[in-house]
């Protein structure tokens, strides 16, 4: 899709949002877009996908455009309205409608013309009312206190009453997870995915538009941060437009952009507007190019197809309109460079680059972007962490796969991993967390036990082809490791995959990764994974090598693994 003028990217919004047009409710408050589970109620998941359009639809009207007001107006009167049918209710501690509540808030705060001055007095005081109920009940240490930041910000300019308490309470927490070079942690999580970028820095950028006049020294940080931390966050995207697939909440899908969007917002010019343009356009047309919209043009739950396995518990039907966040450019005056600049290229970038605050190392083979991680991440979380955040890679092209169970190497899926299959028993055990870790610029090492009984300790280095493995195991069983590689996508053109001796290869016309190992024991091996395990493609095989662990004994295992995109 073209992507070069305003009126593009206003079109590409409507593609986007005009198939859930036929979808709202009667009275416009609740959008009921799957039957999906999801850990909160019917409401909250109608209530939410009522919302996020909103973080498109703001920007469209700031930006001059016009679509959508009278539903939304409507929508804002009867589900704050106690009395009415649609009426999104009253709240529990850690609630849902506590998220949704941001994007009205910028829209109070952005275009209030669009959203608060239409309505009657009343409808004004039962929307602040309900807003203000943010600040009654508890909410999460992380990227949460910006929604209660942003919806006091908003009463304070509408004039409402406010919480002036927690609206500082709020900033301190912010300030207390910024850990410097432009990165923050999520609240206490040791996790660095993409909420740093869509959520941390995001929300600080709207902040330091919306507040530039009472809160100076504050926004003037938030910006230059955000300027910092661009010069890391570039080395996600890969020259084709897609972003690397690693962390949770993937089903925001260009999400994974919002901060670029924002970065052009607050007015930030460090990075040429020419090449934020070329990350955002192709990476929105990277994505329309996958199968994420049903038959009806809905967005659907998943990543690069509909795939629930990989979902975390709280993607309801209506979560990955989140993405919408990234067509905040639509905010931008028509005279804004960025409407008339050439998309340009990515600028030169490292081949290798230690991304020291996020725990990991980037590498830029050919057209393909692959990061090598600690493996740090919380012991529990909310679905497939270890596979999200502990692989040893994670690849732009090749992606990486979740496990359908823990029973089994194909059902395990376990790409970019070093699977332990004890003996007389069939479930597989990886890497779930680091227990030590140490990012250097040239490789990762990390000291990990994926079963008691059981001590790694692995270093990644990467070379020009890919990377290689080194691993000393202690095992108290003895049992069979296989070292993976990348996941390589099934039941295409050119397809070939073959073991022998101590290789192991999978190809097809537009991928190849081999492996091959020096160990005890060492064997070529083709895993056939589970379909939906990968998150690019629904069919793939992994490439690994097995090694022999015998109980007792310290093992040293070196496995190559090189990767090339066609």
């Amino acid at each position: 899709m073209k992507l070069e003028t305003k009126e593009d990217y206003r079109q590409l919004m409507f593609q986007l949002l005009d198939p859930l047009k036929p979808l709202y409710s009667n009275g416009c408050a609740r959008l009921h877009l799957g039957d999906s589970g999801v850990t909160y109620p019917t409401v909250s998941m109608e209530m939410e996908a009522f919302s996020r359009p909103l973080w498109a639809l703001v920007p469209l009207w700031l930006g001059g455009g016009k679509g959508y007001e009278e539903i939304y107006v409507n929508g804002l009167k009867n589900g704050t309205d106690p009395l009415h049918s649609e009426y999104w209710g009253g709240f529990n501690d850690y609630d849902q409608r506590f998220v949704e509540m941001a994007a009205i808030a910028s829209g109070l705060i952005f275009t209030p013309e669009k959203l608060w001055e239409p309505l009657e007095e009343r409808e004004k005081d039962n929307l602040a009312k309900w807003l203000y109920g943010i600040n009654e009940h508890i909410i999460p240490d992380c990227n949460w206190q910006f929604f209660m930041i942003l919806v006091n910000v908003a009463l304070q300019k509408l004039g409402y009453p406010y919480s002036k308490e927690k609206l500082q309470s709020g900033l301190d927490k912010i300030e207390s997870y910024y850990i410097g070079d432009g990165w923050y942690r999520d609240g206490g999580s040791s996790q660095k995915d993409y909420y740093i970028s869509f959520a941390m820095h995001y929300y600080g950028l709207l902040y330091s538009v919306a507040m530039e006049e009472e809160d100076p020294g504050r926004c003037r940080e938030f910006r230059e941060r955000a300027k910092i931390f661009a010069r890391d966050f570039i080395y996600w995207f890969d020259e084709n437009g897609a972003a690397l697939p690693f962390g949770r909440s993937l089903s925001y899908r260009f999400g994974e952009a919002a901060f670029w969007s924002a970065y052009l917002f607050a007015g930030l010019d460090d990075i040429p507007a020419g090449v934020i343009k070329g990350i955002l356009s192709r990476h929105l047309n990277w994505w329309l190019d996958q199968k994420i919209f049903d038959r009806d043009g809905v967005l659907n739950i998943g990543y690069a197809y509909p795939n629930l396995i990989m979902a975390e518990r709280y993607n309801a039907p209506g979560s990955p309109y989140w993405g919408m966040k990234t067509l905040l450019c639509l905010g931008l005056p028509d005279n804004h460079p960025f409407w008339s600049a050439k998309a340009e290229p990515l600028p030169g970038l490292d081949s290798i680059k230690l991304l020291k605050q996020a725990d990991m190392l980037m590498q830029r083979i050919g057209s393909d972007v692959i990061a090598y991680p600690a493996g740090v991440c919380e012991k529990y979380g909310h679905g497939h962490v270890p596979e999200k955040y502990s692989k040893f890679a994670y690849s732009t092209r090749f992606g990486f796969s979740v496990a359908r169970s823990q029973i089994i190497l194909h059902e395990n899926a376990p790409d970019s991993s070093l699977a332990f299959v004890i003996d007389g028993d069939d479930y597989v055990f990886v890497r779930k967390y680091s227990d030590q870790y140490e990012v250097l610029e040239d490789r990762v090492i990390s000291s990990w036990h994926p079963f008691p009984g059981i001590s790694v300790t692995t270093t990644v280095v990467p070379q020009e082809y890919g990377h290689i493995r080194i691993h000393e195991i202690e095992s108290q069983y003895d049992c069979t490791a296989y070292d993976c590689g990348f996941a390589v996508k099934k039941f295409t053109n050119e397809y070939e995959q073959k073991a022998a001796g101590k290789t192991a290869l999978v190809s097809n016309q537009e991928q190849c990764c081999q492996v091959t190992g020096e160990g005890p024991g060492v064997a070529g091996f083709v895993i056939e994974s589970d379909p939906n395990t990968n998150v690019l493609y629904p069919n793939a095989a992994i490439p690994s090598v097995s090694y022999r662990i015998k109980k007792g004994e310290t093992i040293r295992i070196e496995t190559q693994v090189k990767s090339s995109i066609r």
